[in-house]
């Protein structure tokens, strides 16, 4: 599966240098919402996570995923239209703030509208589209790239690379979410 050329995500792995990376197959939609319930055992309050992939990817799928992990209230959907969504917590744990970023054209000036750096602390932050928006909330952040098959294809393999900036995720093994 060749990977689609993306300016953006290169420029966001360029930013600061990896503490640490993994590359995981997904097979499915199920699969992909599975991750999300994995990876979301490794989040906690004040991590940003930051969703690179083409339309139809699996952003949101693996979104929905984080928020059954998180036991978030309300249903995970994307929030183009509204730009962002909180889903409280139903345990006590961090709420999540999902964004989607496709229609801000603006860097983070744009962005500071949403107070994202308000919720942060407090809130598992994740961003669609947020490559070359939010990467200065936060040093430490988690960028998450899904590679599909482009073209006129009903192929739901994907390929997910995982790259942890900062102190936050240098010591987090991120193949283990393989399982």
């Amino acid at each position: 599966m060749e990977a689609p050329h993306s300016p953006a995500a290169e420029s966001a792995t360029r930013s600061t240098h990896p503490t640490s990376a993994a590359s995981l197959p997904v097979e499915s939609p199920e699969q992909m919402q599975e991750l999300g319930r994995r990876l979301a055992k490794l989040l906690r309050p004040g991590d940003l996570v930051m969703l690179t992939g083409e339309l139809g990817a699996g952003k949101t799928t693996l979104t929905r995923g984080l928020g059954e992990g998180l036991a978030v209230r309300g249903a995970v959907t994307s929030p183009t239209f509204v730009i962002a969504r909180v889903h409280p917590s139903l345990t006590g744990g961090p709420a999540l703030v999902h964004v989607d970023a496709y229609r801000l054209g603006g860097g983070l000036d744009e962005m500071e509208d949403l107070d994202l750096d308000v919720s942060l602390p407090e809130s598992v932050v994740v961003v669609e589209w947020g490559v070359g928006k939010v990467e200065d909330l936060s040093d430490d952040r988690l960028h998450v790239l899904i590679h599909r098959m482009v073209g006129d294809t009903d192929d739901d393999r994907r390929e997910v690379t995982l790259t942890g900036f900062g102190p936050r995720w240098a010591q987090v093994d991120l193949a283990l979410l393989a399982g």
